[in-house]
């Protein structure tokens, strides 16, 4: 996850943090879009992780092998990819191409910060590498721009001309970040995240300071280890939710343009959460990538388990290191499937620009196979075509799940299995999920894009 904007130094939202995960009286908030959901703090116990892992064991049993369309394959691939490209990202190139083929992924689209005079495309990596397809790109001016050449000298132009230039010859452009610009313009964009995985860290800071006080007690650390031994993706995605704010904007806007939906896992391998000893009782709390200076400071006046952690101990020594947010781990937790014929540059982007892709929590269950689109005539997620009575509408999914059938924002079918069809009655714009219950728990697990069913023009 991404580190900008998490608001774990400003004192305000540290006071609220600490009154919430010690129980100081403050209420939690509730979520307006899923009101039964749990609290990520309360997901972070040990039995509710134990229980959503067997879950996520039980579901995989249950699974079964789907084909894709023919003359297609369905890729999982990445975007709002971070390695080497600023002083808060920890991970490297070589590190995302091996846990790339850790994770079964098959492409990464690169979303560098802009450093000029640093070129993105040109000196970026590009193509196969050990089977895995590389696209270059950067996350630049509020978007994840993938243009197919260079594009050093648009930098600076107005967002009109900007926009235009990273499309020119196939190029891709996304709008990221949705709750930091809400209403932002839709034209000429290919189309915009519908998740990000640092949109969740950053709502969830009584989440993330409660990991930062449990490594500063050798109790509460020991378990903590155990349970990333055990548990890492549930654990890796305790505050992930349903992205209402993201998909509102994607329903809005679908009405009149075509914008594909696609997932940012904006990783950096920058969540290495460390304990750095002062003095035998006061210690740093941070990650591989603060500077002491950064680091939030603890007494053992607050945990005196401090005192135990430093015995024997120098100033200067780490005592503590835990590695949450590996790539793997990270591609896993959210990625985007893509269906296209062959694992190449042109038609990966073709896929994308099309619409022919789903967002998927693949730690949940491995959606590979899952389809949507119209059975006659036959059209696939990302399609278009003018309405006409007698249309069918058709998902498919690996394991029984509650589907969610979606027409211009509102729920238009709900139920439980492994597949719906549905003859719409009207012009929309129609979009599917698919819901996984873990631990008792309805969590989003597939987000598809939608088929365009259009008003005839007069």
């Amino acid at each position: 996850m991404g580190k900008r904007g998490v608001g774990l130094k400003r004192v305000g939202v540290v006071v609220v943090c600490l009154a919430g995960v010690l129980g100081l009286g403050l209420n939690r908030a509730k979520s307006e879009e899923a009101p039964a959901r749990v609290s990520s703090l309360d997901r972070l116990q040990r039995e509710k992780l134990a229980a959503t892992h067997a879950d996520v064991q039980r579901i995989a049993k249950l699974r079964r092998d789907m084909p894709p369309p023919s003359g297609f394959n369905d890729y999982r691939i990445i975007l709002h990819a971070h390695a080497e490209d600023s002083a808060h990202t920890g991970g490297t190139r070589r590190e995302i191409l091996d846990e790339a083929k850790l994770a079964g992924v098959s492409a990464i689209l690169l979303s560098d910060h802009y450093r000029p005079p640093r070129d993105f495309v040109a000196e970026s990596w590009r193509g196969l590498r050990e089977g895995i397809l590389f696209l270059p790109g950067s996350e630049v001016r509020g978007f994840l721009a993938h243009p197919t050449r260079s594009i050093m000298d648009k930098m600076d132009a107005p967002t009109a001309d900007f926009i235009a230039a990273v499309r020119q010859n196939d190029g891709l452009i996304f709008l990221s970040h949705i709750e930091e610009r809400p209403e932002h313009s839709m034209e000429g964009l290919t189309g915009m995240e519908i998740y990000n995985r640092h949109y969740d860290a950053k709502r969830d800071a009584a989440g993330i300071l409660s990991l930062f006080l449990r490594v500063t007690d050798p109790g509460s650390l020991r378990e903590l280890e155990e349970d990333l031994a055990s548990y890492p993706d549930a654990l890796f995605a305790f505050h992930v939710e349903y992205p209402a704010e993201y998909l509102a904007k994607w329903d809005r806007e679908t009405q009149t343009r075509r914008l594909t939906g696609v997932a940012a896992n904006d990783c950096h391998h920058n969540q290495i959460l460390i304990v750095k000893m002062i003095d035998e009782t006061t210690v740093r709390v941070g990650t591989n990538v603060d500077d002491d200076e950064d680091m939030r400071t603890f007494t053992a006046t607050l945990r005196p388990g401090i005192r135990a952690m430093t015995q024997g101990r120098k100033p200067g020594d780490v005592l503590a290191r835990l590695d949450l947010d590996p790539y793997h781990r990270s591609f896993r937790c959210v990625s985007t499937h893509v269906l296209a014929p062959a694992l190449t540059e042109e038609a990966i982007r073709k896929a994308i620009r099309e619409g022919r892709a789903y967002v998927s929590h693949d730690w949940m269950c491995d959606p590979t196979g899952f389809q949507f689109g119209l059975v006659e005539p036959s059209l696939l997620m990302g399609g278009e075509t003018t309405f006409a009575p007698g249309l069918k509408l058709r998902a498919s999914f690996p394991v029984p799940c509650s589907i969610r059938l979606i027409k211009d924002g509102r729920e238009v079918l709900a139920r439980d299995g492994d597949s719906i069809e549905y003859e719409p009655t009207e012009p929309g714009v129609y979009r599917v999920e698919g819901w996984l219950n873990l631990d008792g728990e309805r969590r989003g697990w597939i987000y598809a894009n939608p088929i365009y069913l259009r008003a005839r023009a007069n």
